[in-house]
């Protein structure tokens, strides 16, 4: 029969009476509880103390070093190692505080199991079938060992148990699908076509989010009858299916080397996702400059997307079927630039191919070129860039025929072009030819509103790329991305969260897979840094200001549950709120 401790997570360390607020949220952090053991000199379990608790504490303004003993919850049921799941299931149904420790025969607390684990154990038994079915066995290693999703129909198609993990992966409200044809919910997993074929299949490759998986089809038999099926859904990298996922990715890359020969434009404005009215403004802009020959200059923080917006123009331009070059101009060593510009006639310098090589100019002949980071340009290939925009012809270097090209000019860079031309840097009468439109791209600080729907594409975009599964935050993260200033804009948060989907466990993202330099910046490292023994009152405020945001977003704005969360009165929160006025209520 199985036990509780097949289900209990172990645990190996305390709380005691006279340790601190500060020794909770280290220990709270390490072990991501939010109910802690408390327990005497003879380690026999005393009480809790959990995280509303250390919030409310928090709200209050206590200091670190306070003791937790008089806030300690005594009137706990614990649950014995030796009794059934069956009696496990009563016991954490009446728990007040969500979490249950199990305790051996002397009362030391040995492990701790929450709800979400008893629930999770009752579907498992109830929705196997009865003893007399021979899979039971079968269908019990499938649910226990299944890292991802799992699936079960009965025999009229209709859902009967689909696993929590499948729920978050596909957005479901687990009342809305009880009993629910499965093909109305999920179609593309094509399970009830074993019920006529009778016979086990996976299916072809699919994605979600970002996240790539296949469906293991199983029909359920009773004697000769098909009695239900179960579908089974990997989408982790199990062994199963790292042939398929090593095609998938080889063919990815053929496709992507496909992309690169083409030299055309990727992206489209409908592809820059923004909810930022001025960069709406920008969208429209953009394509009407689009339809012109004009030369354009996008200007902006580094960081902010500007190769991504001259793209865009190209792909609305009437040059849309034509070639798409780029050109970082501080990328190149300043004596390869000409060459690269313009090419070169055979043994025009040493080392120069036999055949010559054609320059950029040439290549985007009849399209656009894209000249990023145009401020590093020197003033001897500004004096040529020139003349080519005047002229639209130019001489290989080492040639002596003239070349002809229709070539429109796009420009980027994140310089004042206007101070480099007062200390004699840039030229005044190149500046002026090519900043005939200018469009400057906002920082990613001044469009916030930007941060949460980007970083679901990034999610989507990473999965696909690094084969993660990540499929989401806790509500934490998202705190600490709306807060931070984003000096390296966009192109950090990605790199913020292609570093944060390597490091996180169970789907989600924590706190503590987020950089330490952001957390430290906005003052939330006081919940992971064990050094903070000596916190200051900016770091208390900014605790309580967070948890008060936190409880706030929970009770979906309502002040009444927003206290019971806290444990503190109307009037208590109410005093906060005034303190910290730029607390925005949902």
């Amino acid at each position: 029969m199985e036990n509780v401790r097949d289900l209990m997570t172990p645990i190996q360390e305390y709380l005691q009476p006279n340790q601190t607020l500060h020794d909770a949220i280290i220990l709270m952090n390490k072990y991501r509880l939010n109910t802690l053991p408390v327990v005497d000199a003879s380690e026999k379990l005393i009480g809790v103390f959990t995280r509303s608790v250390l919030y409310q504490q928090l709200l209050l303004n206590k200091e670190m070093e306070t003791s937790i003993g008089k806030f300690i919850k005594k009137d706990i049921g614990t649950i014995s190692e030796d009794i059934t799941v069956e009696e496990l299931e009563k016991q954490i149904a009446v728990s007040e505080v969500g979490t249950g420790f199990v305790v051996d025969k002397t009362g030391k607390p040995i492990g701790v199991i929450d709800k979400a684990d008893a629930v999770k154990s009752y579907l498992q038994k109830t929705q196997l079938l009865t003893e007399q079915l021979k899979w039971k066995s079968l269908l019990q290693t499938v649910i226990e060992n299944s890292y991802d999703g799992f699936v079960m129909v009965n025999e009229k198609g209709n859902i009967t148990f689909v696993s929590p993990s499948l729920i978050e992966l596909f957005d479901l409200n687990p009342k809305e699908i009880e009993e629910v044809p499965i093909d109305s919910i999920f179609p593309h997993f094509e399970l009830t076509k074993v019920f006529k074929t009778g016979i086990a299949e996976i299916s072809d490759f699919m994605e979600i989010k970002g996240i790539n998986y296949i469906v293991h089809r199983i029909p359920v038999y009773q004697e000769d009858q098909i009695i239900g099926a179960i579908g089974k859904i990997v989408y982790r990298q199990l062994q199963e299916v790292r042939e398929r996922f090593r095609s998938y990715e080889k063919l990815e890359k053929q496709n992507d080397v496909a992309t690169k020969k083409a030299e055309t434009s990727r992206f489209t404005f409908d592809e820059i996702l923004s909810h930022n009215s001025q960069m709406e403004k920008l969208f429209r802009s953009g394509m009407k400059a689009a339809k012109g020959k004009t030369t354009i200059m996008i200007r902006g923080e580094s960081g902010t997307g500007k190769e991504l917006f001259a793209h865009a123009i190209h792909s609305a331009s009437n040059r849309k079927n034509g070639p798409f070059i780029t050109v970082n101009c501080a990328a190149i060593p300043e004596h390869l630039l000409e060459s690269e510009f313009f090419g070169y006639e055979e043994g025009a310098f040493t080392g120069a191919k036999q055949k010559g090589k054609v320059g950029k100019f040439e290549m985007a002949d009849g399209g656009t070129l894209f000249l990023d980071e145009v401020g590093d340009m020197s003033l001897q290939l500004q004096a040529k860039l020139l003349r080519v925009l005047q002229e639209r012809e130019f001489y290989r270097v080492g040639g002596t025929n003239r070349v002809s090209v229709d070539v429109r000019i796009i420009t980027a860079t994140h310089q004042k072009l206007e101070e480099m031309v007062e200390a004699g840097k840039f030229r005044e009468d190149l500046f002026y030819r090519l900043n005939v439109i200018s469009i400057e791209i906002p920082s990613l600080r001044k469009r916030k509103e930007d941060i949460l729907q980007l970083s679901h594409a990034f999610i989507s975009e990473l999965n696909k790329q690094n084969g993660t599964s990540i499929i989401g935050w806790d509500p934490l993260v998202e705190q600490a991305l709306m807060e931070y200033d984003w000096p390296g804009n966009v192109r950090e948060l990605r790199n913020v969260f292609e570093r944060a989907m390597v490091f996180a466990e169970n789907g989600m993202i924590s706190l503590e897979d987020l950089p330490d330099y952001l957390l430290k910046k906005i003052g939330m490292s006081i919940f992971l840094e064990e050094e903070n023994e000596n916190c200051d009152k900016t770091l208390l405020e900014k605790a309580e200001e967070m948890a008060i945001k936190v409880a706030l977003k929970k009770s979906d704005g309502n002040k009444s549950k927003a206290c019971k969360l806290l444990g503190i009165s109307r009037s208590v929160l109410y005093d906060k709120l005034k303190k910290y006025d730029d607390i925005k209520i949902p």
